[in-house]
């Protein structure tokens, strides 16, 4: 089969023969159809993603659509031709999307949304995962709550809005002028980070008291922010960016909450893998009921110009995901 491999850390990824796996106990091989692509592809392509655990030579790529072609022993929740994504492989020692091929786990699967093709569903997992995670694993969003995400207009923050308001919340979502629209088209109250201070926003959309769920998909100073303007004793502060060193004073002079989403971690270590599938079902209803939509970036791409997809995310020009077509 054909795959993108990359065989050493900065340096180019090379489109190259490969052997085709074959499903093994509790596998699904899946005929891939689209390869979503996630600035984590680009660090760990540059050697700047030591929690990815990634082995070389690696296939990248983490998020795929695409046809089941064969099940393996033990598998009976699908079968051949079933359409299906997943969050699936990618990091460790788990092959990527960006092949004609992959052998992946049963359980990182889900039925793909009948509402959308291929290329859209590809876009889906990670973002979707990791705001499922934060926003109703960590922090059972539900209604009477305001919600701030950070980078609402990013691949977690455009899904994370559309979740928590799916279960009854008022969301807001925090941007630079230019994709202040988008937040607005999701359903959101955009807020323009670069004309006023987060106590500034607080007071105006709060009454000062705070944000019952905060998460931020930035990381860095924003999430030091964060810890700020949560509400008094009941706030939450979500992050999925949270590996620098910060100061909880603030949080814990609020008596408010923080909790930590590492996505990763279920393909990394094999455990809690069939909670992927679960939420994947969970964004499947919501999408084909009309409540959820990737925000897709409307140039297309395939195996043979990978780098150029890569760049359209490094220069910050996507208007949404970018999403690689694998061709047969």
């Amino acid at each position: 089969m054909r795959a993108v491999v990359l065989e050493e850390f900065g340096t180019p990824m090379v489109l190259k023969e490969i052997e085709k796996p074959v499903a093994g106990p509790g596998q699904v091989l899946v005929a891939i159809e689209a390869s979503g692509t996630n600035p984590l592809d680009l660090k760990i392509s540059a050697g700047q993603a030591a929690h990815a655990r990634r082995t070389l030579p690696a296939v990248l790529g983490l998020d795929l659509a695409g046809v089941v072609e064969q099940v393996g022993e033990g598998v009976d929740e699908f079968a051949p031709g079933d359409e299906v994504y997943g969050l699936t492989g990618g990091v460790g020692d788990l092959q990527g999307s960006l092949a004609q091929y992959a052998a992946v786990d049963a359980r990182l699967l889900a039925p793909k949304p009948k509402s959308l093709d291929m290329r859209a569903a590809a876009a889906l997992p990670l973002v979707t995962i990791t705001a499922w995670e934060g926003l109703v694993d960590r922090a059972n969003v539900h209604a009477g709550q305001k919600v701030l995400m950070h980078g609402g207009a990013g691949g977690v923050g455009h899904v994370g809005i559309q979740i928590a308001r799916a279960r009854g919340a008022e969301v807001f979502g925090t941007e630079a002028p230019h994709r202040l629209q988008a937040i607005e088209e999701f359903g959101a109250t955009a807020v323009d980070f670069t004309a006023e201070t987060p106590q500034e926003y607080v007071e105006r959309l709060t009454d000062g008291e705070g944000f019952d769920i905060v998460f931020d998909t930035v990381g860095g100073p924003v999430l030091d922010g964060s810890f700020a303007i949560a509400r008094n004793y009941t706030g939450h502060v979500l992050s999925s960016l949270g590996w620098g060193t910060h100061s909880l004073a603030p949080l814990s002079f609020r008596g408010a909450t923080y909790s930590g989403v590492f996505t990763l971690a279920p393909m990394l270590t094999g455990r809690g893998r069939e909670h992927h599938g679960e939420i994947l079902r969970e964004i499947t209803a919501l999408v084909d009921s009309g409540r959820l939509r990737p925000l897709l970036d409307p140039r297309r791409f395939s195996l043979t110009d990978v780098a150029e997809a890569h760049a359209a995310v490094a220069d910050g020009t996507a208007t949404g995901k970018i999403v690689v077509s694998v061709g047969h």
